[in-house]
């Protein structure tokens, strides 16, 4: 199955001169769906697209920007706000109005003049979450997270026996995802000090952060009737980052046996821009698991999984403090590295005949890397509160302090491919 068409070539320039940066986020390769109105207006929320550092607002691109009767209809929901009807419409509509908004962006467009009066600077927008999120599972991937996070509890068996067999998940809260510029209010709970004999309630002491991907949903399935791998593959619409704050100290008292609950569920923070599965094409890699490991069951496996299912994605954590307010790096990892793939999660979702719906969301779990100092979250790089890390302004961390802000970022990039990132989920604690 051929992946790539016209608008992957790397040497398609945009007349947005901005989108023909060599270090912009959003070229005309790219092409992300979020959800914006114009900063300090009540206007109605529409849904844009990221070109360079500007948007195209295509509700004004419907109304003032000639169309074929095809694409018009796609873009009517969009021009709405809609962008769960547009999910649903499934991967010919998506591949449909990428073509048709590459052409129009595409240098010597004739349709350029029409859409430079479209166009919205993104520093004068605000933004919202991208769609309406029905649903968030968020699963557990990362087999380097799982068994670094295994040994500080188990230490002689850091990885439970269904791991390798099944993608292990549980349901998240969807009132408290937030986009980008959050503030994460420090929660409170009820914590076990070390030879305590009862615990006590108060604020989170082991405040952390967690590097994930966030998968969206496209056209979903009927309560009863599980995808199949190829139908999975198919409507899976595109990814945003994902942070899963946690609170580690109020989750090691109250996890087991149901697994997390408000150690959790007081925030998660995403990126705005939905970058879709079709930017990510020349960015497909083979599925391969090690030899000694348990091959997926025949109904998580399919030749397309094996041969394009994983995706290459560079994913980056860094920290700005109120001391250090110009970020710095903490760590870098890759989605090539999670243990299962995008299709094989939903597969599993549906089933037992749950019933996904367009704009429910799905969390990668944790990314980090194989080697020293990859982990995703503090809790890693820390080893667990006991091995601090020293910041550029010589202060320490082993978990989050007030003031703190997160930004995650992530991007994908080779030679003669164009540089696709999904920008970034930034997130800012406060006590």
């Amino acid at each position: 199955m051929n992946l790539l068409d016209a608008t992957h070539d790397p040497a398609l320039r945009s007349w947005v001169e901005s989108a023909n940066a060599a270090d912009t986020d959003f070229p005309i390769q790219n092409l992300p769906y979020g959800r914006f109105r114009r900063a300090g207006s009540d206007e109605p929320w529409r849904i844009g697209v990221a070109i360079g550092d500007q948007v195209l607002d295509l509700k004004l691109a419907a109304e003032q920007c000639p169309w074929g009767e095809s694409v018009a209809g796609l873009l009517q929901p969009l021009a709405e706000g809609n962008l769960n009807s547009f999910m649903a419409l499934g991967a010919p509509a998506r591949r449909t109005l990428r073509a048709a908004l590459s052409a129009a962006l595409a240098a010597g467009s004739e349709q350029g003049p029409f859409l430079e009066l479209c166009l919205v600077p993104q520093a004068a927008v605000q933004m919202a979450l991208p769609c309406q999120i029905g649903d968030y599972t968020d699963f557990y991937t990362g087999i380097h997270h799982a068994v670094t996070v295994g040994k500080l509890f188990r230490p002689d068996n850091p990885l439970l026996p269904n791991y390798k067999w099944v993608p292990i998940g549980y349901h998240g809260r969807v009132s408290s995802i937030g986009v980008s510029g959050q503030v994460v209010q420090r929660p409170h709970g009820q914590t076990l000090a070390p030879g305590a004999a009862e615990p006590t309630f108060g604020p989170c002491k082991r405040l952390d952060y967690e590097l994930e991907l966030g998968i969206f949903v496209g056209a979903g399935n009927a309560l009863g009737q599980p995808k199949t791998m190829e139908q999975a593959e198919a409507d899976w619409f595109g990814l945003v980052l994902l942070n899963d704050w946690s609170a580690r100290d109020i989750q090691a008292w109250e996890y087991q046996p149901l697994g997390p609950f408000l150690a959790k569920n007081f925030a998660s923070t995403v990126s705005p821009w939905i970058v879709t599965q079709e930017a990510l094409a020349p960015y497909r890699a083979a599925f391969e698991r090690p030899a000694e490991d348990p091959q997926p069951l025949p109904y998580l496996s399919s030749a397309f999984n094996s041969a394009a299912g994983a995706l290459d994605v560079t994913l980056e954590v860094w920290l700005a403090t109120a001391l250090m307010p110009t970020p710095q790096k903490l760590m870098q990892s890759n989605f090539r590295d999670a243990y299962w793939t995008v299709a094989q999660l939903l597969t599993h979702h549906s089933s037992g005949g749950c019933n996904l719906q367009p704009g429910d969301l799905l969390g990668s779990g944790t990314i980090s890397g194989p080697m020293a100092g990859q982990g995703g979250s503090l809790l890693e790089l820390s080893n667990g509160g006991k091995a601090p890390i020293t910041l550029a302004s010589g202060e320490t961390r082993t978990f989050l302090q007030d003031g703190d802000t997160v930004i995650l970022r992530a991007f994908c990039s080779a030679p003669g491919r164009a540089r696709i990132a999904l920008g970034q989920a930034a997130g800012t604690v406060r006590g």
